[in-house]
């Protein structure tokens, strides 16, 4: 017994000293473990840079319809749900990605949905019937009460709490700027407000809004067009507002919308952000936006049953002729062959930089395609200890645009692991390099990029990750830059012989929800 117990004594101490050796190649082994847990997904870029080559096979199926849609984002379902609303059930709709909804799309994991682009929806103006409608449809919306104020679910609301901004080594509610702001700046932040509350009601002689949504039924006065030409931070260096945290939020702001910051959006966009949504329809939610787990994807749900039977991703369109019909070759990346469909008319619901592509008169070069990339971040489910995440989460001085906590919205209680989604857009003046750049950047390139920003308010945030999702999207958003929206955008929408129709947020010079929804929706409507 004794010489067992010596045994296994020294064997204990053998284990030790070979343990102290290990310890370091195990450490070594976690962090290259936690390394493979890095991956990269994005948008179908190999499968739309075919359009350059054009070295499809020939067809050999063909399709006959009447009205054929091309893109399935926003835009290309907005049309598909009119259509069908109004008795035209004669359609198909087209997409090169394996599924639709463009850029509100999203992922998923075993803790969490979470968004793959557009991740919200501020509540409609109380002119935008249309989307009212969608949103009763939807049972977003549920009528009204005896005040005549809309009943809403609440569930499809954002919850407390909404924002928060890391600001000066804490955590502050609300984005703009507040502890430990200079008398100075406060005066200027209450100054801009005032004055985007006047441009927010002010109408034109014809009784047009100067900034409304969708941006077509805006004020085409002098006065107001000339603020598409000049750039919004020379408009605001006119105006003397020098502060650094109100020049600041508008920087993030128009990042967060338009992918550009303030050094390059034009000054019709940058006052549109901020006085273009009214704020009208709901006393009580004026505040609050609509959002989910998912983002915008869940209202892509919504206008799927308008696709039942009438879609087909993977299809990607390659040519077009224009006849007593139209000809358009599509190829069928799943199958590997082209198919010819014959329609009556055509709604291309795709970007211009695919346009140009197609149409050999088509240019693209003044449309500024912004890339972004978002990283979802699975993390320990003791991150943040006794710190509430909101909704968004914004870093003061962060080059991203903050994160999402996607599981914020969620009604039932949160156990498991935490999920957030990072945002980030490329605030640039040569987004094409932009873009080259964040298609060579890998996995560990990308985790710095986002930890670097993400440690100024979370030091410790490494210790905590468990995967992190990282999601590119090359010609995520265009970016209203100075003579887009009523110069560049107007000329492109123009139809071709009453048969070729485009529609798409590009056109609009403002890549938001609203926009997307009408311009699928009325360019439909001329289609009929």
């Amino acid at each position: 017994m004794k010489s067992g117990e010596k045994y296994s004594r020294k064997d204990f101490l053998k284990t030790l000293f070979l343990g102290s050796l290990m310890l370091p190649f195990l450490q070594y082994c976690s962090k290259k473990a936690k390394s493979l847990l890095l991956k990269i997904s994005g948008t179908n870029h190999v499968l739309g840079h075919k359009l350059w080559a054009k070295d499809f096979p020939k067809p050999t199926e063909e399709i006959h319809t009447k009205y054929l849609i091309v893109g399935g984002g926003i835009s290309g379902l907005s049309a598909c749900r009119f259509f069908s609303q109004n008795n035209e059930n004669d359609y198909l709709l087209l997409e090169m990605e394996n599924h639709l909804g463009g850029n509100s799309s999203n992922g998923q994991n075993k803790f969490s949905k979470f968004p793959l682009g557009a991740h919200y929806l501020p509540l409609p103006n109380k002119e935008n019937t249309e989307i009212i409608d969608f949103l009763k449809e939807s049972g977003v919306y549920q009528g009204d009460d005896e005040n005549g104020d809309p009943i809403l679910d609440e569930y499809q609301m954002t919850f407390p709490q909404q924002e928060r901004l890391f600001f000066k080594n804490s955590w502050q509610n609300d984005i703009v700027p507040q502890n430990g702001i200079s008398q100075e700046t406060k005066a200027e932040l209450d100054r801009f407000f005032k004055m985007m509350d006047h441009c927010r009601d002010q109408k034109d002689s014809e009784g047009k809004y100067w900034f409304a949504i969708p941006v077509h039924d805006s004020s085409r006065s002098d006065e107001i067009l000339q603020l598409e030409k000049i750039v919004f931070k020379d408009w605001l260096h006119h105006e003397n507002f020098m502060s650094e945290e109100l020049l600041w939020l508008l920087d993030y702001s128009c990042r967060d919308d338009y992918g550009l910051g303030i050094d390059y959006v034009s000054a019709w966009a940058g006052i549109h952000y901020f006085s273009g949504r009214k704020n009208n329809w709901s006393k009580k939610y004026k505040d609050q936006v609509f959002t989910w787990p998912e983002g915008n994807a869940r209202l892509v749900k919504h206008f799927l049953p308008y696709t039942q039977g009438k879609s087909s991703p993977n299809h990607l369109v390659f040519d077009v002729k224009i006849g007593s019909k139209v000809e358009v070759l599509s190829f069928d990346h799943i199958q590997k062959k082209t198919k010819k469909i014959i329609a009556e008319k055509v709604l291309f619901a795709t970007p211009q930089f695919v346009n140009e592509r197609i149409f050999n008169h088509k240019r693209a070069e003044n449309f500024n395609y912004v890339p972004w990339f978002l990283t979802t971040i699975t993390l320990q489910n003791d991150f943040g200890g006794d710190e509430e995440l909101a909704w968004d989460n914004v870093i003061y001085g962060s080059d991203g645009l903050g994160y999402i906590y996607d599981q914020h919205q969620n009604v039932d209680q949160i156990l498991g692991e935490k999920v957030i989604t990072y945002y980030r857009s490329f605030s640039t003046a040569d987004s094409k390099k932009a873009r080259k750049k964040l298609y060579a950047l890998k996995e560990d390139q990308l985790k710095n990029l986002v930890l670097e920003d993400l440690k100024k308010a979370h030091p410790l945030i490494e210790d905590f990750i468990i995967e992190m999702q990282f999601h590119k999207i090359g010609h995520a958003m265009i970016a209203p830059v100075p003579n887009q929206i009523f110069g560049y955008a107007e000329k492109a929408k123009q139809p071709i012989e009453g048969k070729v129709f485009f529609a798409h947020s590009d056109l609009s010079g403002i890549s938001i929800f609203e926009e997307a929804f009408y311009q699928g929706l009325r360019t439909a409507q001329k289609m009929i």
